[in-house]
């Protein structure tokens, strides 16, 4: 006959399965940047080796932010049906599938698993805000802090030691790519724990109120929506033309480089740093202002055509920061984790969709006018709506009904 637990056995029960928890949100997060980050600084060798052509290259950094787009609606509609867990694991499992897929030297196989890549992603992407507020709503903020944080830190990580272990291994950018499936491997062992003994608590997601109202029809999560769709779309653009704006102005390749990291720098504390803050808050309309307002500095700044490592570094501020206060958005404006995961999934949608289209707008109005300022001067006005989104994603609930 089994002995009934005692409420001491009960009490460390449950804190052994908080911390797996904890520390099971961590390790995805090392997944949601790291398998695309990786790709950038091997691409040139990734198209010499398969053939590819220019365009066909660069959709391989495309389809991601596509798939994003296409799967992020759908997540929360997925985890209705089977729970948020469960979901997460067959998105670690296929990302882990995705990845050992791009091993091999073929063409096709690259950009299937790139895509699979990208849905999986996708999935943890949209999920994790509603994990996050459903299991730990006093500390929203500190959790989804660390989640940031470990996010940025290994996407930056897998860029820099991307080419560095494809000179170095055996199999070249393939091992380089396929070394973060080690990394995805243990993270779908780690989350596994989460669907054993899951507590009732934990498939509250598939609980439908009984009058439920639209999120898409919702004032304030389209201004949520614009806010991280506005912040995605610069975040990409600057990502992707930096260098090259950089170079007509005289600095060389290495320098560009290394001072375009410095964005990378300035990001990675404020994704912790503002999420604390804003979770302290009721309002966060005061921090989207502050934010909105580096924005239209930094991206005036780089106008001027000079100084620019210290507009550059304003810039990772703002983008940062933004980042942050749009992954409190989807808890902190909503009133479930339910609602949370729809909110999630409708602002990533439109968000990656910008971003994904972005870059292309950006480079094709320089191609038009022949210089920077145009593009740049786009962006300067788009910091202003990034400014008035955030000021009204700062307030309110959206409702239910």
């Amino acid at each position: 006959m089994e002995k009934p637990l005692t409420i001491e056995d009960q009490s460390k029960d449950s804190s052994i399965r908080t911390w797996m928890l904890v520390i099971g949100v961590i390790f995805i997060a090392t997944n949601l940047r790291a398998p695309i980050t990786a790709v950038g600084p091997v691409l040139s060798s990734i198209k010499d080796t398969l053939g590819l052509s220019n365009a066909m290259a660069g959709s391989i950094t495309t389809i991601p932010l596509l798939a994003f787009a296409i799967l992020s609606p759908l997540a929360p509609k997925i985890a209705n049906k089977i729970s948020s867990e469960v979901t997460v694991f067959l998105a670690l499992l296929f990302l882990t599938l995705g990845i050992g897929l791009r091993i091999f030297p073929s063409p096709s196989l690259l950009f299937i698993g790139t895509a699979i890549i990208g849905l999986a992603i996708a999935i943890c992407n949209v999920l994790l805000p509603s994990i996050i507020k459903q299991n730990f709503p006093l500390q929203l903020g500190v959790m989804t802090g660390i989640y940031g944080i470990f996010m940025n830190v290994f996407g930056a990580m897998a860029s820099g030691i991307s080419a560095p272990l494809a000179n170095k291994i055996q199999y070249g950018w393939r091992g380089s790519l396929g070394f973060w499936g080690i990394l995805s491997f243990v993270s779908l062992l780690i989350w596994s724990v989460q669907l054993i003994k899951r507590n009732k608590n934990t498939v509250a997601l598939q609980a439908k109120p009984e009058v439920e109202q639209s999120i898409w029809r919702s004032p304030i999560a389209w201004k949520v929506t614009a806010f991280m769709g506005l912040q995605s779309l610069f975040f990409y653009t600057l990502m992707t033309w930096l260098p090259a704006i950089m170079a007509d102005h005289g600095y060389s390749t290495n320098e560009a480089g290394w001072i375009v990291s410095l964005m990378q720098v300035a990001i990675i504390p404020m994704t912790f740093i503002i999420p604390v803050i804003a979770g302290k808050t009721q309002k966060q309309s005061m921090l989207a202002l502050i934010t909105g307002i580096l924005f239209v500095i930094g991206s005036g700044g780089l106008l001027t055509g000079a100084s620019f490592p210290v507009w550059i570094i304003i810039l990772g501020i703002a983008n940062g920061s933004a980042f942050g206060l749009s992954m409190m958005f989807f808890a902190l404006r909503t009133t479930s984790s339910k609602q949370a995961a729809e909110l999630s999934g409708m602002a990533q949608s439109i968000g990656y969709l910008l971003a994904a289209f972005g870059p292309s707008v950006f480079g094709g109005l320089h191609d038009v006018t022949g210089d920077w300022k145009a593009p740049l001067l786009l962006i300067t006005v788009m910091s202003l709506f990034i400014l008035l989104a955030g000021w009204g994603a700062g307030k309110g609930k959206i409702s239910a009904k």
